[in-house]
């Protein structure tokens, strides 16, 4: 494409789009062009110069103007650049706009969104004119999905091809939230029956894959005999993603299963967060008791996350065991900070890969796995995230 730019992060004033910027301005290359969008001009100037004392070419990038209420601006953004990023959530609240006019502009598009019901909606909504335009538009760019997606695909290339198989994936984590992904939690607490509604359409509307098989199970909570950790099924979007690349790629052979689980040291601990979103997600229906839950942590609105400190002692490793073929192998994606400091990086790598490396022609709403894999993966791991083989059979 002939465009102004290569990329265009909208959001950057925002705190994980702020990490971004920031990751972008010291990793981006050098004869990348790069520009910053927000309606507020005043925060993008501080944002830029502060980008200026990471890299000091950053000084002269060019400030765009977007709303998310401002058709005509996300217009122009999409038109001017090859590749958009956004940080700007609740998706759900104000993602659409700009994923509408990336799919027709033909404009590369990737978020870190892990609200179902955008995904659902976005595809009813914008696949189809994406793929007639060639924009890929692919969602889950954080932590939700990045080590998950990627990680099942790293796993399944470890297997034989053309059988059936099964992979499970047990997260642990230490990390906090921002403002930001509060907001969207709750957001997406308080719309299960518009989620579910998306969903059902969704399904009804997706293709599925011709002569193969790709499951999600949802599993029961259990001990893993292995480790001696408590195992309970993760209600996240991560199980999605990984089914629909099983779907889009015929590497997952003809018969795909995956489960998805938080491993926990101690059970009471397990049954006190389950208890506590149960609450959470019940409460949220009643605008009231939703407005109340969104003051429960003062201080922490969106634009605000964790400090450096509390950033740098954050973690988060993901084991995959894959069966298949009469092999059994075990592996794991880690990394720091989850939501933020590898959120931003995960983002950032995402748009670069799309913009400058080689990966198939794959235009519509995709996934990670689907649209990028292993060049994706190849970046991740130069940047400092772990894929690696810990058991072989």
């Amino acid at each position: 494409m002939t465009r102004d730019q290569d990329l265009v992060l909208f959001g950057a004033t925002g705190f994980t789009g702020g990490l971004t910027a920031e990751y972008l301005a010291g990793h981006a290359p050098g004869d990348c062009r790069w520009a910053l969008a927000g309606r507020n001009r005043a925060k993008l100037e501080a944002v830029r110069a502060r980008l200026a004392t990471i890299n000091p070419a950053c000084a002269g990038l060019t400030l765009l103007h977007a709303e998310t209420e401002d058709r005509t601006s996300l217009r122009e953004v999409a038109e001017s650049s090859r590749v958009v990023i956004t940080t700007v959530g609740p998706y759900t609240r104000y993602g659409e706009p700009l994923v509408a006019a990336c799919a027709e502009a033909g404009t590369d598009y990737v978020d870190l969104c892990g609200e179902p019901e955008f995904l659902d909606l976005t595809y009813l909504r914008h696949h189809a004119r994406a793929r007639q335009t060639g924009a890929r538009l692919v969602h889950a760019c954080g932590f939700d999905s990045i080590p998950h997606d990627l990680g099942v695909f790293y796993t399944v290339n470890q297997l034989p091809e053309g059988v059936p198989l099964r992979v499970t994936g047990h997260l642990r984590m230490n990390g906090t939230f921002s403002g930001g992904t509060y907001a969207s939690a709750m957001t997406a607490a308080s719309r299960m029956l518009p989620a579910i509604r998306a969903a059902r359409a969704r399904a009804k509307a997706e293709p599925r894959p011709a002569g193969r098989r790709v499951r999600v199970e949802t599993g029961k909570p259990h001990r893993d005999p292995g480790t001696g950790r408590w195992l309970v099924p993760l209600p996240t979007v991560d199980p999605q993603v990984v089914a629909r690349s099983a779907a889009a790629l015929e590497r997952y052979g003809p018969d795909f299963t995956y489960t998805h689980y938080l491993s926990a040291k101690r059970l009471p601990v397990v049954a006190g967060m389950a208890a506590g979103v149960a609450a959470v997600v019940v409460l949220a229906q009643f605008p009231p008791v939703r407005r109340a839950l969104g003051a429960i942590k003062p201080g922490v609105k969106p634009g605000q996350g964790p400090d450096p400190e509390r950033r740098a002692r954050s973690w988060f490793k993901v084991r995959f065991t894959g069966e298949g073929g009469g092999q059994r192998v075990v592996t794991e994606v880690a990394g720091g900070d989850p939501g933020y400091g590898e959120t931003a990086k995960m983002l950032a790598e995402s748009a670069l890969c799309l913009a400058f490396d080689e990966v198939p022609a794959t235009p519509g709403q995709v996934t990670p796995a689907a649209a990028m894999g292993e060049a994706l993966r190849a970046r991740l791991v130069d940047a400092g995230i772990v894929f690696r083989q810990v058991v072989a059979d």
